[in-house]
């Protein structure tokens, strides 16, 4: 015995990316092999585009600067919980969550955005584009997974993942709105 940590410690994958364990949860092997597999598509996605809007959230500018500051981290907070909900529903399968970011760029949907600032109506319309990318994913996966009788991850998609992304498109659209200037 040492007070000394053991340091610079490795050991191989005990699990494989891809693979599901036998958990005793009433769902087939394949059914759950196949929810892990969208709900980490979905994971990757919506880690992308938690980052995407921490990029605006710094980057935005002009005269609502104020406004879609303040939603962008709103809306980022409420994607990073989503990441959380998707990457735990699949280590509930046996699954093992797309983790680390390089992995999750190589499985995303989501477009990379340029390395600079774009003005505020591109970023909008970006960050709509990818949450379309993810409803269009999850609307799929929620449908198959319910065939499949995994009803859990059906629900997660449906009542989460569809229901947050439809409301943050909905609060980003409105921004896009051109309306007339009302005369005095």
């Amino acid at each position: 015995m040492s007070s000394q940590p053991r340091l610079h410690q490795h050991s191989p994958e005990i699990q494989t990316f891809g693979t599901v364990t036998q958990l005793p949860i009433a769902l087939s092997h394949d059914a759950r092999q196949y929810s892990c597999q969208r709900l980490n598509r979905i994971l990757a996605d919506t880690q992308f585009l938690y980052t995407l809007y921490k990029k605006h959230h710094w980057g935005v500018h002009g005269p609502t600067f104020y406004q879609l500051h303040l939603l962008f981290d709103k809306h980022a907070q409420e994607q990073l919980a989503l990441v959380d909900v998707l990457a735990e529903r699949v280590r509930s399968l046996g699954g093992v969550a797309v983790g680390d970011p390089r992995h999750a760029a190589e499985i995303t949907g989501v477009p990379r955005p340029p390395d600079g600032v774009e003005d505020v109506p591109a970023m909008l319309s970006r960050l709509l584009e990818a949450h379309e990318t993810i409803l269009a994913e999850a609307r799929d996966a929620a449908a198959r997974t319910a065939q499949l009788g995994d009803d859990g991850t059906q629900d997660l998609l449906v009542s989460q993942v569809i229901r947050t992304g439809e409301a943050q498109v909905w609060f980003l659209a409105e921004h896009l709105v051109v309306t007339p200037q009302s005369g005095a």
